[in-house]
């Protein structure tokens, strides 16, 4: 994954990774859901909270120094020129479901797409937000 080279700052990278991480997810999510009635097959999702927690130590320590550091965990590696790389993880949960209930396994898939375009929605929105503030001269890092 590999941000665009018009980022300016920090909101903006953290806004891009969010998007790029949720569009990521958005195929994997539907990937399981059409291979569902395939034989042996196994869910998989990104690893949310590690994400997630990533951001918010690098959030962290830009509070404290001013400076955007990520630090790369077991699925997830951050590269230079804000790139990054996540990999899915087996969803064993969902395995289990997929295997019990297929109905509510597919009612909890449809739930994880919602939250998570509702994820990159409000990201896209306040990367556009952000943009038009910088466009009219006004700017918040």
């Amino acid at each position: 994954m590999n941000l665009p080279a018009t980022i300016t700052d920090n909101l903006t990278e953290l806004l891009f990774k969010i998007i790029e991480f949720t569009r990521n997810r958005h195929k994997i999510l539907i990937q399981n859901i059409n291979q569902m009635h395939s034989a042996g097959f196994m869910p998989k999702d990104m690893p949310v909270d590690e994400f997630s927690k990533l951001l918010q130590q690098a959030v962290s320590e830009y509070a404290q120094t001013r400076r955007l550091v990520f630090i790369d965990s077991q699925n997830v590696k951050f590269g230079s020129n804000g790139s990054f790389k996540v990999l899915p993880v087996s969803d064993n949960q969902a395995k289990q479901l997929l295997d019990s209930d297929r109905d509510e396994y597919l009612r909890i898939q449809v739930n994880k797409l919602l939250e998570n375009s509702l994820n990159q929605r409000i990201a896209a929105e306040l990367l556009k937000h952000k943009q038009d503030d910088v466009c009219l001269g006004r700017s918040f890092s």
